[in-house]
């Protein structure tokens, strides 16, 4: 039995269609992720699976339980971490955790267990009694999740959870989900960071609603047409307007100070790179051929859909 099945979900709002016609499964102990830009619908989707929100064709079942009819025994097997997960600032962190306790019904014996756990691998203990408003952004990510994780839930459903957390913060927080892997929870994770969408096992790229590519990070990459070049610029974005213009059958991307070029004819092109520098009198550092980043396919796939 698959931990989630969804067959043609669909959510509007108006005229707006949020979530296009969705189907996909997660296999148990399975860290999927589902990778979008902002209003992709990953959000959306997560607020579905939950129970929190219904949808308006289509189904899904979550362990095995129909997201609508059987949303009340569905509940208390799953953990969701919204963007702005509920924490009470006024509560410290103990508090914050017996809430969630008390609201999924815990005895005082097994949440004092599960509590010393949850603090000891979020590395919270030194903070225990602090408020919830005085800890920094990393703190506060690993608060919600040891809430979301107080009834020791099957399946875990984290919406952007490392947005705008801070680098070491965001490695932590990844190394909790790795701890919760190996005992068998299944997690899924919607996040636009591709970089995070490497570290899971299967990913689904979603965009405007729909589902455009499902498979491993480096089975997505198969999915990459033509050859990548990369190019170190000093001047990156005037390179990349002016490749553009001279190479119009190329696609650009802008990668920090580098210039990805993606062409079916990578000899060709790169003597129509050198030869648009060299005019313009732009320097060129370093030119060779890569191999693609999830987010070169991610921009692939997309701009081939559009």
């Amino acid at each position: 039995m698959e931990a989630i099945r969804i067959d043609k979900l669909t959510k509007r709002f108006g005229d707006l269609t949020a979530v296009d016609r969705l189907t996909l499964t997660v296999a148990p102990g399975e860290l999927f992720g589902l990778v979008g830009s902002d209003g992709a619908g990953k959000t959306t989707t997560l607020r579905m699976l939950a129970g929190i929100m219904d949808p308006t064709d289509g189904e899904a079942l979550v362990l095995g339980r129909h997201t609508v009819r059987e949303v009340e025994a569905i509940r208390g097997d799953i953990g969701y971490m919204s963007q702005r997960f509920g924490l009470y600032p006024d509560l410290t962190v103990l508090e914050n955790v017996h809430f969630y306790a008390d609201i999924f019904g815990l005895t005082r014996k097994d949440r004092d267990e599960r509590l010393e756990r949850l603090l000891a691998f979020s590395n919270l203990n030194p903070f225990r009694n602090r408020r919830a408003g005085n800890l920094s952004g990393g703190m506060k990510q690993k608060l919600g999740l040891a809430c979301a994780l107080i009834h020791t839930p099957k399946l875990l459903l984290l919406d952007e959870p490392t947005n705008g957390v801070d680098p070491v913060s965001r490695r932590d927080f990844w190394r909790i989900l790795y701890q919760l892997l190996r005992e068998g929870v299944t997690i899924v994770v919607a996040t636009a960071y591709l970089d995070e969408a490497e570290r899971c096992n299967r990913v689904g790229l979603i965009h405007q609603g729909r589902l455009l590519a499902c498979d491993s990070p480096q089975g997505l990459k198969w999915l990459m047409r033509g050859t990548i070049l990369e190019l170190s610029i000093p001047t990156p974005r005037q390179a990349a307007a002016l490749l553009r213009q001279r190479i119009p059958t190329a696609m650009l991307g802008l990668f920090g100070d580098r210039i990805h070029v993606v062409t079916a004819e990578p000899e060709r092109t790169k003597e129509a790179v050198q030869s648009a520098l060299r005019e313009a009198g732009i320097a060129l550092r370093s030119m060779r051929v890569i191999e693609p980043t999830l987010e070169d396919v991610f921009v692939s796939v997309i701009t081939a859909a559009s």
